[in-house]
């Protein structure tokens, strides 16, 4: 079985860079060992190795299909869905009260990254089977709760979030599909809804839908929409499933992740789909937040992982492939000696070392994000308040950096191979394809750029941002004490002023509210921004790794932790300096996006 990911590497991030042992202090995570999580990452692993892993090129292969009103997804996908819920797998995040065992995000993360790896077609049904469930748990009566629930976790229904419609894509406030109220307290939905993900599928006897609409009546914009449970079939009293007017109108053929159904959908086109509203009317777009944001560290996570299977792949073919000589000390190649492997050419280590950079800093990355969704899930007050802020803020660039890096990422893990991984034979032209869609996904690039730059930054008066300055800060006094570290907390150091000096420079704009000058450049820091982030995330591995190699009772070998610090490094030598030249365009307010005359073009 070929490697995919490194359950080492999982270790290393649970155990010692972020301590999970720490939330037992919490009482809702008080029932959990570290035991238990070594013995559920084993078995996910293993469960991967079975049942996702050996059916990914194949997904590729035999792509859902559409015919005759109905998408056609591989066999396997029910397989999966069925021992998923036999196993306990679905939900395990949720509250006791609502069929979950309460698992720290962080680990439940941890697990979802594995089968990522092995399989990117297919967690996605499960994740927002998942994520619709825990929607209902939050914001739906008691009544909503009992009837879908049950059924969405043992894995016999799927989940799915419906916002995108033809004429608004990403422009919620156009919303157009329609909610009418009826005397029985239902709404019949009437509109459209493409682009959704695990939306139709013959793995599962029912979809429930969370269908964002607008109430007959209700105001314009995002401030009239509302959330509602729409399911494909609803069931009678006496167990019979009655059609519910939910029509598939087609499947979107995808240039990556084929397996994964990608649908439009018509409801009420005979005026007879029956909605019921989620928590209070209007409130609709508040409420999906709560999906919205897991889906977007969802859609990071499988972009690093992804990634880090990407970089697997080029790993093994760069130990098998005999390629080329090295040059002697004349800098000539002796054609009589015998070709080496190509992973002893250095530019060959230079590829696969940017791709491991780029895959284990945005996975440290997602999961400090997940510990800080656990925290301001357990915790209160001041503690509380200061993790969500910082998920808030560090959310937009989890979603974008493994996104738009892991793309990069994974164009060098095909460069490794030369032509071959432009060939199908071969799996890297499929990682590519598949991951080409993250930088998409529940919010484009530039959407979540405007949210990283227009939103979460000044949010709190910029509390969020000093928050992860102090966090940064802390790692770097910790760095300046061990001595092989401190030329990397000096050049941390330097990066962070960079990063306020940008601020300096754009601030005033946005306090003339001069919003479009502030904001022209937003990708430009979201860019500088991720870049210094898993800096970040580098030089706090190497802190951690550099103290376990002092440490006789280290969990793994000396390579292991050697392997971390040149990886900072490498980091440190071939990224960060990128945060320079971003800054230097950042400060030029030549502002050439912002143009009157499109005959420019």
């Amino acid at each position: 079985m070929s490697q995919y990911c490194s359950l080492d590497q999982l270790r290393f991030l649970l155990y010692e860079v972020f301590n999970v042992g720490e939330l037992f202090k919490y009482e809702r995570y008080q029932d959990h060992d570290v035991e238990n999580f070594d013995i559920l990452l084993d078995s996910i692993k293993d469960w991967s190795d079975k049942q996702l892993y050996p059916f990914f090129r194949e997904m590729d292969e035999k792509p859902a299909y559409f015919e005759d009103g109905k998408v056609f997804t591989h066999p396997q996908i029910k397989t999966i869905f069925k021992e998923a819920g036999e196993n306990g797998w679905l939900g395990q995040q949720l509250d006791y009260d609502h069929g979950g065992v309460q698992l720290p995000i962080i680990v439940n993360n941890a697990f979802n990254h594995i089968m990522e790896a092995a399989n990117n077609h297919v967690p996605g049904y499960l994740g927002l089977t998942v994520g619709s469930a825990h929607l209902i748990t939050t914001f739906g009566t008691k009544e909503l709760q009992e009837k879908y629930v049950p059924n969405m976790l043992a894995g016999k229904w799927a989940g799915t979030m419906c916002l995108t419609e033809p004429q608004a894509g990403s422009s919620l406030s156009d919303v157009k599909t329609s909610a009418a109220p009826q005397k029985d307290g239902t709404y019949l939905i009437k509109g459209h809804k493409i682009f959704i993900s695990g939306g139709d599928q013959q793995a599962t006897d029912n979809f429930v839908h969370l269908v964002l609409a607008r109430i007959d009546g209700a105001p314009a914009g995002t401030k009239g929409i509302s959330l509602f449970v729409v399911p494909k079939y609803i069931e009678s009293q006496d167990g019979d499933m009655q059609y519910n007017d939910v029509e598939t109108a087609g499947d979107f053929q995808k240039l990556g992740q084929r397996g994964y159904s990608t649908v439009h959908l018509v409801f009420g086109d005979n005026n007879q789909c029956k909605g019921w509203l989620v928590g209070e009317a209007n409130l609709g777009l508040k409420q999906m937040f709560q999906m919205m944001n897991g889906a977007r560290i969802d859609v990071g996570l499988t972009a690093a992982s992804v990634a880090t299977a990407a970089y697997y792949a080029s790993l093994q073919y760069a130990k098998e492939r005999p390629q080329g000589r090295k040059l002697n000390s004349e800098g000539e190649k002796d054609a009589s000696s015998e070709q080496v492997l190509i992973i002893n050419h250095p530019d060959v280590k230079r590829m696969l070392f940017l791709q491991k950079a780029i895959a284990e800093g945005s996975l440290s990355l997602l999961l400090e994000c997940s510990k800080y969704y656990d925290i301001s899930t357990a915790a209160t007050g001041e503690e509380r308040q200061d993790a969500h802020l910082l998920l808030e803020l560090l959310t937009p660039i989890a979603k974008t950096y493994p996104s738009e890096k892991g793309k990069i990422a994974v164009d060098n893990g095909l460069q490794v191979l030369g032509g071959y991984g432009y060939c199908s034979e071969f799996v890297l032209q499929q990682y590519y394809r598949d991951i080409r869609i993250m930088s998409i996904y529940e919010g484009t690039t530039g959407i979540q750029s405007l949210d990283l730059l227009g939103r979460k930054v000044p949010m709190k008066n910029g509390k969020a941002l000093q928050l992860l300055m102090d966090k940064i800060n802390q790692v770097v006094k910790e760095a300046e004490t061990i001595e092989g570290l401190k030329p990397y907390a000096a050049i941390m150091t330097k990066r962070l002023a960079d990063v306020q000096e940008v601020l300096m420079s754009l601030m005033p704009f946005a306090m003339k509210q001069e919003y479009e000058k502030y904001l022209a450049d937003a990708n430009l820091f979201m860019e500088l921004s991720g870049i210094l982030v898993i800096g970040y995330q580098w030089l706090r591995m190497a802190v951690i790794a550099d103290k376990a190699l002092k440490n006789p009772q280290r969990r793994f070998d000396s390579s292991f932790y050697e392997d971390k610090i040149h990886l900072m490094k490498f980091y440190f030598k071939y990224e960060m300096p990128k945060i320079n030249a971003l800054k230097h365009s950042l400060l030029n307010q030549d502002f050439l996006t912002i143009v009157e005359n499109d005959a420019v073009f």
